[in-house]
């Protein structure tokens, strides 16, 4: 052997190798240490530098490039294969495509629709929303999503606020359309998606889609000459009481579409949407996404828990859509998800019940322009944020005055930044990259949402309304929503919204209307405190009548809470931190306390009984 050595002489590594090695195992060993989450955050900065290198190339080539066009040149490249499968029927790309054609075509010459005019569309989820959607795309309009939960008084002031040309009704949603027709305003034209109408002016479109040519109409009707222009309104309920009509540009669009591939997904998955169409998580990060990946989806009517699971195997779904409900309604049940709203213990739960389930949570308002994305995994977290994140989308967290409802500013008139681990105000600054393009119509509200003189002179920052915590490792966490919105069912409530309706009836004098924790669920539940007027007593019959007709079924309180005096703030406003914190707990409040049973269609009083199966959950909200 040593004869072979001696021939054959093993090469001498060179001195610096070995010193070299040692070296790189000690900054594996730093960078492991001191930052572990290094290489997941060059990743994922790495994706959103892409993406807007994407963006500018077009730019730059004199191209503007939307997700409608995007959906088109799909429909060209993969014209058979499966866009959306509803109900168990496929309809692949060329399929969308060819029935939006339909629909631009009946409205291009029955509709008189110009380019930018804007289109109300109040349907559920079903093809048809997506076809009419992408059909008065290619017109060049501005589509507004109505929510279908909204009634009455509150729908005319969507429908109103966004000031369209035209109303487009689903078939299931007549009863809805009958409720306002008689205050519609009279330049509204409306159609509705059936065969024939018994309603008088009211003009028929399954019909004429039937009748209609499948041609795409000349491309110049949508193309878009500038990212910034309006595209959508989707609506959104804030602190000010009736929702209001968010502006969404193409680039707001693009964003949005670009989330699942942020999040790994590709043209192979499979994603099932079960939310509703209306919200941006469904239409932007659902659909768009699906367009952006070149993706199939499974659309869903409505959620439903004991149809989950079997749909998943059923259709070989790779990604669900979720709020923080929906998870917690699939851990209630026998037995990669994307979306935002889940807290830290159903979290953990969805785990440990469904296994090694890829959860990416985020954070982003419809309106808003800062997004965070968990893109660790990090359990509890909406997102991350680092040093070069912030140099392309600077935000802070301030501090806040609970009391007064408003930013804190120390005595040279400046907002302070928390420390971390404590909570603060998100507000994230408003420049030509990072634009807020505000609300149609209410020019009040857009500047509202505005934070002026922050920190220096001259610059302006979004009040986004929710406190988040930022702790050591520069996680970020959701805490809670500021002012008179609370979350309930997926959805923003606000409450002088549901105030104005109870206070409609003549038996109340004062309504203040908040929202409690109930243990084991999502956001909080609605409850009013109630001040009755001289001489009447409570008609729960009434009262329940009242809430189910005009609010949407999440808005309707839960409990009711009758008072003798309503206490208020130093600043006159409505006190509702003390209501908040003693809850609905019989056993401690003396003032008579009811509870909406929605098995027996009435307000019911709610008893030490009734308080244990709601905290049990025997009792269903």
């Amino acid at each position: 052997m040593s004869g072979w050595d001696e021939l054959y002489p093993l090469p001498m590594l060179p001195a610096w190798v070995p010193g070299a090695a040692a070296g790189i195992v000690s900054l594996h060993l730093i960078q492991k240490l001191l930052f572990p989450y290094f290489w997941a955050d060059l990743r994922y900065l790495l994706k959103v530098l892409l993406c807007g290198l994407r963006v500018e190339m077009y730019r730059l080539q004199g191209r503007i490039v939307t997700v409608l066009d995007k959906f088109v040149k799909l429909a060209e490249k993969q014209p058979h294969k499966p866009f959306l499968i509803y109900e168990g029927k496929v309809h692949t790309y060329q399929d969308v495509d060819r029935r939006s054609n339909r629909i631009a075509q009946v409205f291009l010459h029955h509709g008189a629709l110009k380019k930018g005019d804007t289109v109300a569309l109040l349907m559920g989820n079903e093809p048809d929303f997506i076809h009419v959607w992408f059909g008065l795309a290619k017109l060049g309009c501005v589509v507004a999503f109505l929510n279908f939960n909204v009634r009455s008084r509150s729908l005319l002031h969507c429908v109103s606020s966004c000031e369209p040309k035209m109303l487009i009704v689903g078939a299931d949603l007549l009863g809805t359309l009958e409720e306002i027709l008689p205050n519609l305003q009279k330049d509204v034209s409306v159609w509705i998606m059936t065969k024939d109408s018994t309603f008088p002016s009211v003009h028929t479109l399954l019909d004429k889609i039937e009748a209609a040519s499948e041609d795409p109409v000349p491309v110049n009707r949508h193309s878009a000459n500038n990212l910034k222009s309006s595209v959508l309104y989707i609506f959104t309920s804030g602190t000010t009481g009736l929702p209001k009509a968010a502006v969404i540009s193409h680039m707001q669009v693009l964003k949005g579409a670009a989330g699942l591939w942020a999040f790994g997904a590709t043209a192979e998955d499979i994603i099932y949407i079960t939310l509703p169409l209306y919200h941006s998580a469904a239409s932007l990060l659902g659909i768009g996404g699906c367009i952006e990946l070149g993706a199939t989806c499974v659309l869903k009517k409505k959620f439903s828990a004991s149809q989950f699971w079997s749909d998943c195997k059923k259709y070989n779904v790779t990604v669900i859509q979720y709020i923080g409900e929906l998870c917690r309604y699939l851990c209630s049940q026998p037995v990669v998800t994307v979306g935002n709203g889940v807290r830290n213990d159903v979290w953990r739960e969805f785990l440990d019940r469904f296994g090694a389930v890829k959860i990416c949570e985020f954070y982003g308002a419809t309106e808003g322009n800062i997004c965070f994305m968990n893109h660790t995994g990090k359990i509890g977290s909406v997102g991350r944020t680092n040093f070069f994140y912030k140099l392309f989308f600077p935000f802070d967290l301030i501090k806040y005055d609970f009391q007064k409802d408003e930013p804190i500013r120390n005595k040279d008139g400046w907002c302070e930044r928390v420390k971390k681990g404590e909570a603060g105000l998100l507000i994230s600054k408003v420049n030509a990259k990072n634009p807020f393009f505000g609300y149609a119509g209410n020019k009040r509200h857009t500047e509202k949402k505005l934070l002026c003189e922050v920190f220096k002179k001259g610059d302006v920052y979004l009040n986004t309304g929710d406190l988040m915590v930022q702790d050591h490792e520069n996680f970020l966490y959701f805490w809670d929503r500021i002012g008179d919105t609370f979350r309930w069912k997926g959805e923003n409530v606000a409450t002088t919204e549901v105030s104005d309706v109870i206070v409609m009836l003549d038996f109340i004098q004062e309504a203040n209307v908040y929202g409690v924790s109930v243990p084991d669920h999502e956001g909080k539940a609605g409850m009013a405190s109630l001040i009755l007027k001289q001489n009447t007593s409570l008609d729960l019959g009434q009262m329940y009548k009242q809430v189910v007709t005009y609010l949407p079924s999440y808005a309707c309180p839960l409990f009711l809470r009758v008072q003798e005096k309503m206490e208020m703030t130093g600043t006159f406003k409505q006190q509702k931190f003390r209501l908040v914190d003693e809850g609905f707990n019989p056993s401690t409040i003396t003032d008579p306390l009811y509870f909406l049973d929605n098995s027996k269609k009435a307000y019911v009083l709610l008893t030490k009984e009734v308080h244990e199966m709601i905290l049990s959950g025997k009792m269903k909200l």
